[in-house]
């Protein structure tokens, strides 16, 4: 099981990024299988690029960090 507090700490150090576009981040729920929940808000929310971020920034960073992680979902 993913200790949930390892992907916050992952989470707050992308944050930063995505606030100084306007946008953030929330993590909504990590899952026994290996899947993070996360919800974009801001500008992050309607943003074209939103899926390109969740999969090429949030998701390759938590899988750096975290190896147990899955996969990463906007909600």
């Amino acid at each position: 099981m993913i200790d949930k507090e390892k992907v916050a700490v992952v989470i707050n150090e992308i944050r930063p990024y995505l606030q100084a576009d306007g946008g953030d981040i929330e993590l909504v729920e990590v899952q026994p299988d290996g899947v993070v929940k996360v919800r974009l808000r801001g500008a992050c929310s309607c943003c074209p690029g939103a899926k390109m971020t969740l999969q090429m920034g949030v998701e390759r960073k938590l899988k750096e960090a975290i190896p147990e992680v899955t996969k990463v979902v906007g909600v």
